[in-house]
């Protein structure tokens, strides 16, 4: 069992992981800005913050064996520039480097980094013109945490549902394999909580669809 940051876990792919990584008996730090929504459980200690305040991410990782990266933004956030995902990172990869935290475990997204190339021609459009300012940070997201030093492994899931926990997902390690396609967020968990003693991904960022 390992002692787990999640930094993100109010909400989305964070919260779902942090329910699931309790439930496989690890012990969970929540950070999240809006930490005291989360309920108290055993195993889990809530910890308000701001991933963009270099003390706030310092002070979350120190004592840890792990960091899940599971930050999200809405639609509004969109609009204007997006800096969230790379400026945390760059905080958090100091902040690891500091107190010798190696195993780092990131959501981007499909469409992030060289996965971007395998994104059709019809969905291409859209996707650039709705989501291309977050995924141009996400894309600095990966080309930090590639060049850290650490042992990390990028999550990059395809079109987010709410649906169910399923494991019928597919891991889509080479490129040849990318595709876009539908990956619920409590299936997303389940393959970042596996990766918390799993090994084998250590530096690959696999495209995660049904």
């Amino acid at each position: 069992m390992a002692r787990v940051l999640i930094v993100g876990a109010s909400k989305g792919i964070g919260f779902e992981t942090m329910i699931q990584a309790l439930a496989a008996g690890h012990e969970v730090r929540a950070f999240a800005r809006s930490a005291p929504r989360i309920k108290p459980a055993p195993g889990l200690e809530i910890v308000r913050g701001n991933a963009l305040k270099r003390d706030d991410v310092a002070a979350a990782v120190q004592g840890m064996d792990v960091v899940i990266q599971a930050l999200g933004i809405g639609l509004a956030d969109m609009i204007g520039p997006v800096r969230l995902f790379s400026e945390s990172t760059k905080h958090l990869i100091a902040a690891m480097e500091t107190h010798r935290v190696r195993r780092l475990i990131s959501v981007t997204g499909f469409g992030a980094g060289e996965s971007r190339s395998s994104i059709n021609l019809i969905q291409y459009g859209p996707f650039v013109l709705v989501f291309g300012r977050a995924y141009d940070d996400k894309s600095r997201q990966e080309r930090l945490i590639k060049e850290s030093g650490l042992d990390w492994t990028i999550a990059r899931p395809g079109v987010l549902t709410n649906g169910h926990r399923t494991r019928e997902y597919r891991v889509l390690v080479e490129k040849k394999q990318w595709r876009n396609g539908l990956v619920s967020r409590e299936d997303v968990a389940d393959f970042l909580v596996g990766q918390i003693g799993d090994r084998s991904l250590i530096g690959k960022a696999p495209v995660l669809v049904y």
